[in-house]
């Protein structure tokens, strides 16, 4: 006769019984999982040791299980926590020991007294419970420590550059709020041939105390220059301090420049007011948007700067100072000039030392690094990861023509950041956001549209030389963009290390 059929098994139909299996099945399954576990009671004496926990008894000075049990668990486990969860019964679900049988992954458990009354209340701590999760960590856990060391050393590096910037003297706020210079010349990034040349005329115009005039497009570094130029001065522990005109109502720029006394108008300051020519007095006083100014402010700019002395508003004293003036602007001087919407004679004092600040589209070979310079003070300020650009996508950069030049790079860096899934921009994602920002023309200029007699003469010869020609310029490029970085200058160039090295050993090739 067939046997009959068993039953399924079943869950006990009473709450106490269900949990007191859940409790037996946990207990199984950490014992089987776990590297070891072992039990110690209220007084922390070590009464039970399961068979995986004992390969570790050797290191810690025993031969068997038996030897082991009945210690104090402090006695013969150094640096345990087990004390500390029997005495706070809270659990540490995640912690790492060290001691002299090697680094683990551990969790420490608490166990209380049952409580009556059917509703698994808990009582007092009765015993604990450790477990060790994993042993050599640096093996098993690897992807994590490799993250964590990863994290650890940006957070490092954060901390290395702001204690140099608070050792720097350029960099520290004096305590009565001076204001102090934010950028030197390292801060302007580039290495193309435009950017070298702007840097050495800069550097130049630093050691002079002549004005200088900072011409160029919006969003080139105009005022980061200006900031440099102070801090490499002779003037570099005075002041530097700023006015963007554009940015001051044309009522306000006068007592903004020269300062009020006491009473000068209405709702003017009782105590009166330093302007800020008074403020950058022995120091250095960057005029920002210049050719903004009103031409009622322009002749009283003109006799401070011949006298070097201004009077404040609703005062007949003259007031003597002593700053250099560094003005900028992204509008066309001489042609204000001729429309007679800019003083002449105001022109010439300021254009002594006049240097051109070159737009993004005339040092394209400098995009790669600027790119990697805004990418990290964006994840700075963010807490992020930098975004990493492909190689299509640095040369779809490349070709931009770039109206807002390094303050539009940026935005379009931000954009594409925040609005990918992925670390990693490619070309087809950076050309959507170039499309949604309205640009027309997405592709770089066709180089061959409009060719002088010389470019054209150029072209007709070997076209094997050329090529050798034209590799070894990009080459050129990309090793100064990247600092000679090998590898990232193979990235950048979308060739391998080795195609590198042969192009670079073999530039006929």
């Amino acid at each position: 006769m067939p046997a009959a059929p068993t039953a399924p098994p079943t869950l006990p139909l009473d709450a106490e019984g269900i949990l007191a299996l859940a409790a037996r099945s946990m207990f199984h399954l950490f014992s089987s999982i776990s590297q070891g576990m072992f039990l110690v009671d209220s007084s922390g004496r070590i009464v039970w040791v399961n068979e995986g926990y004992r390969r570790f008894l050797p290191a810690l000075g025993f031969s068997s299980i038996d030897q082991f049990m009945g210690h104090m668990v402090e006695d013969v486990i150094p640096n345990t926590q087990m004390r500390r969860v029997l005495e706070t019964g809270e659990p540490i679900l995640i912690d790492l020991l060290t001691n002299k049988a090697g680094t683990f992954v551990v969790s420490r458990i608490p166990l209380r007294e049952e409580r009556g009354g059917g509703e698994g209340g808990m009582g007092d701590v009765i015993g604990a419970i450790g477990i060790v999760l994993f042993d050599q960590p640096e093996t098993t856990l690897q992807p994590l420590i490799s993250k964590f060391a990863l994290l650890q050393r940006d957070l490092d590096d954060a901390r290395r550059e702001l204690a140099s910037q608070r050792n720097n003297p350029l960099y520290q706020h004096a305590p009565d709020g001076q204001r102090r210079s934010k950028y030197t010349f390292a801060s302007f990034i580039g290495s193309s041939p435009a950017a070298v040349e702007v840097k050495r005329h800069a550097r130049r115009a630093a050691q002079s105390a002549s004005p200088v005039l900072l011409l160029g497009e919006t969003g080139t570094g105009k005022e980061l220059l200006a900031h440099a130029i102070h801090a490499s001065s002779a003037r570099a522990k005075g002041q530097f301090v700023s006015v963007n005109i554009a940015a001051v109502p044309d009522t306000l720029l006068e007592a903004e420049f020269f300062g009020f006394a006491p009473g000068a108008f209405t709702g003017a300051d009782r105590k009166g007011r330093e302007g800020k020519f008074k403020l950058a007095d022995g120091g250095s006083l960057f005029l920002d948007e210049i050719g903004d100014m009103p031409l009622g402010l322009q002749a009283k700019l003109l006799r401070a700067l011949q006298e070097g002395e201004i009077e404040p508003l609703g005062s007949n004293k003259l007031v003597p100072f002593d700053a250099r003036v560094i003005a900028a602007t992204s509008r066309d001087l001489p042609e204000l000039v001729r429309r007679g919407q800019f003083r002449e004679d105001l022109y010439y004092r300021l254009n002594v030392l006049p240097l051109r600040v070159p737009p993004l589209r005339e040092r394209r070979a400098d995009i790669p690094a600027l790119v990697e310079a805004l990418g990290e003070d964006m994840a700075l300020r963010s807490g992020e990861a930098p975004p990493e650009l492909t190689p299509d996508a640095l040369a779809l950069l490349a070709g931009q023509h770039w109206r807002g030049n390094i303050r539009e790079l940026r935005n379009v860096l931000e954009q594409v950041t925040m609005r990918s899934d992925s670390q990693r921009i490619d070309a087809v994602q950076l050309e959507r956001i170039l499309r949604e920002a309205g640009l027309d023309q997405i592709a770089p200029p066709d180089a061959m549209q409009q060719l002088s007699g010389d470019e054209e003469g150029a072209l007709l010869r070997p076209l094997a030389q050329q090529i050798a020609e034209l590799e070894h310029k990009a080459i050129a490029a990309a090793l100064a963009s990247t600092g000679g970085n090998k590898l990232a200058t193979s990235r950048l160039l979308g060739i391998s290390r080795a195609t590198l090295y042969e192009r670079m050993t073999n530039p006929g090739r």
